[in-house]
């Protein structure tokens, strides 16, 4: 019998990771991607002698990676270069910059000189961190398709590790007493384009995961990552057609059958994928009337991430500066009222640099930097004019940096530069409003409550990517096309391309 042909919508990290897991079981899959080039929003760019990772910039937990790789019968070194950094990052504070390692004595002895009596707190994190998790990835490695997923053995054993009712903020004062420190562990929640003070308790993970498995970086940057995957995929006979987005997804009695491309081409699937922005899908791709709880009415009435303004600069002077910075606002907890509530543009924004160059130079040409500077803002459901506002923006966060950072003479040594604005992303790039991180992740928007990876709307759909389970952030997404390989491998009766959480760790009676 023939194996099934899937068609994959959007060559974004999730898409390929998930053609990648089933090519290498002997399905035909084809990758359909608009653009150009693979990636989506982990692609990269160049700028005259210039490399620039598009979108994300942090790789963490490494193994995620290794075991997909593993799964499609393939060595992750063999197409990827990774360098681990060490301090991770550098957190700048008006007073103070906090450098962690993930050397847990090392990162000890930091936090008691800069941050005295703080110490225990962040063993006992770490320790604690280390049961949450181990809770937690249970939920975050399995498919959430029915309300009683609620009741299972795996869901009970990590209720009391939800912190349900508490902030993330609220869960990091258990543990640290210092207002900085805290900040220190709690930025993470922009991963998630959320406030410290209204992201769930749960994703304190999400610091303790960087502090437990590194920050690391592939030598060419993350894009390396989806054009490893393509490789791996174009081995096995799949194929990735890229230059022709799809126009429609064709249905019959609210059942996929195929996809409609923007060239007029008509390609029978047995099954589609759709890894591409989830609400801007779910608007564009469909008919009117077709979906009931993800209609347009029905999106817009759901809750978003921020966005991000995005400036990329090829800089006629090399830094001898870390390759991760963030300096955070003089006032943190207004500038992410400012992102996220009453969304307005900030006096004085909180903003990430990353020069990579000082880690990777293959990046720019010797002497030179290539420097990527991400401030979060708004996303577009604040209707802030960026044309209007964009240059005085950009002159804000330049001179920001060249105040508060040892990013002196930046301005004056800028050879090239590309901006992105939040109306960039939405009108160029697809992505809902702007909101570059997806669905918020609020507990209303999670697990069962968050699109399914089987799309519970239509027949022979499924998901992939930050709009479906367990959520955004690259661990995250490679995790949801594991669990979305996984269940059109069960529904076919065929092997799962790696055992769950639950068998890796014989906690079989969990299910």
């Amino acid at each position: 019998m023939a194996q099934k042909h899937i068609g994959v919508v959007g060559a974004g990290p999730g898409g390929l990771a998930v053609a990648m897991l089933l090519v290498s079981q002997g399905y035909k899959v084809t990758v359909f991607e608009k653009q150009p080039y693979v990636g989506g929003r982990t692609s990269s760019f160049q700028l005259d002698d210039f490399t620039f990772d598009l979108g994300p910039t942090f790789l963490s937990m490494p193994h995620i990676l290794e075991e997909l790789f593993d799964a499609a019968g393939k060595k992750l070194e063999d197409y990827l270069s990774l360098v681990e950094l060490d301090p991770m990052y550098e957190l700048r504070f008006s007073d103070v910059i906090f450098s962690p390692s993930k050397n847990v004595h090392e990162t000890r002895k930091k936090i008691e000189e800069l941050f005295p009596g703080n110490g225990e707190g962040y063993e006992r994190f770490m320790k604690q961190s280390d049961k949450k998790l181990d809770a937690l990835m249970p939920l975050l490695q399995n498919r959430h398709s029915s309300l009683l997923d609620y009741f299972r053995l795996r869901t009970l054993r990590a209720l009391p590790q939800l912190s349900l009712g508490r902030s993330l903020y609220d869960v990091l004062g258990d543990f640290f007493s210092d207002e900085k420190l805290k900040l220190a562990f709690t930025f993470q929640s922009k991963y998630l384009g959320m406030s410290p003070w209204e992201c769930p308790g749960a994703f304190s993970i999400l610091s303790y995961m960087e502090h437990k498995y590194g920050v690391f970086h592939p030598i060419g940057g993350l894009n390396q990552i989806p054009k490893a995957m393509a490789k791996v995929i174009k081995e096995y006979g799949g194929e990735i057609v890229t230059g022709v987005g799809v126009k429609k997804l064709l249905t019959k009695d609210r059942e996929i059958t195929g996809v409609l491309l923007e060239d007029g081409e008509k390609v029978h699937c047995d099954d589609v994928i759709v890894n591409a922005d989830f609400a801007h899908a779910m608007t564009h791709l469909l008919d009117d009337g077709l979906l009931k709880s993800y209609s347009k009415q029905q999106l817009k009435k759901k809750d978003y991430s921020c966005s991000t303004f995005m400036l990329y600069l090829g800089v006629n002077k090399e830094f001898k500066l870390p390759h991760h910075t963030i300096v955070f606002s003089e006032d943190y907890k207004k500038n992410v009222e400012e992102i996220t509530n009453s969304k307005v543009l900030s006096n004085n924004p909180s903003i990430y640099i990353q020069n990579a160059c000082v880690t990777d130079p293959t990046l720019a040409p010797k002497g030179k930097s290539a420097l990527y500077i991400l401030a979060p803002v708004p996303n577009n459901t604040s209707l802030i004019d960026w044309e209007k506002h964009k240059s005085e923006f950009r002159q804000l966060v330049l001179e920001q940096i060249e105040s508060r950072t040892e990013f002196k003479g930046l301005q004056a040594n800028i050879e090239v530069e590309k901006m992105i604005t939040p109306l960039q992303w939405e009108k160029d790039l697809f992505v809902y409003e702007g909101a570059t991180f997806n669905l918020s992740h609020r507990l209303k928007q999670m697990m069962y409550f968050r699109p399914h990876n089987k799309f519970q709307e239509l027949k022979n759909c499924w998901l992939v990517g930050g709009g479906t389970h367990p959520g955004s952030g690259l661990p995250t997404i490679f995790e949801s096309a594991r669990i979305t390989a996984n269940s059109i491998l069960q529904e076919n009766k065929t092997m799962t391309v790696h055992p769950t959480f639950e068998e890796r760790t014989g906690m079989r009676g969990a299910q």
